[in-house]
């Protein structure tokens, strides 16, 4: 049986990558969206974000909007591929 991933098993690190690889593969949510979306503070996504990305399963990327800056975050084909063997780990633990 295949492990569940330790990163990705954190809720919080799992409602983030379920968010993210929903998407297409160019497709990216901005920070705020993305912490109403959850109902995480700004703190806490940052650091599950920051962790997610260390381990090459998120990218972020920066613009600026009015001169503020605007992260956006989007699953990388790492983390979709670590993201779907999750799930298929969750599933067979369940029986499904």
């Amino acid at each position: 049986m295949e492990e569940l991933d330790k990163i990705i098993h954190a809720p919080a690190r799992l409602r983030i990558m379920a968010a993210l690889a929903a998407l297409g593969a160019a497709e990216q949510l901005d920070f705020r969206a993305l912490s109403e979306m959850l109902g995480l503070t700004d703190g806490n996504l940052g650091a599950h974000l920051q962790t997610l990305e260390e381990a090459g399963y998120v990218k972020i990327e920066k613009s600026f909007v009015n001169r503020k800056p605007r992260p956006y975050a989007r699953a990388t084909a790492r983390g979709r591929a670590r993201f779907e063997e999750h799930v298929e780990a969750l599933k067979r633990i369940c029986g499904v």
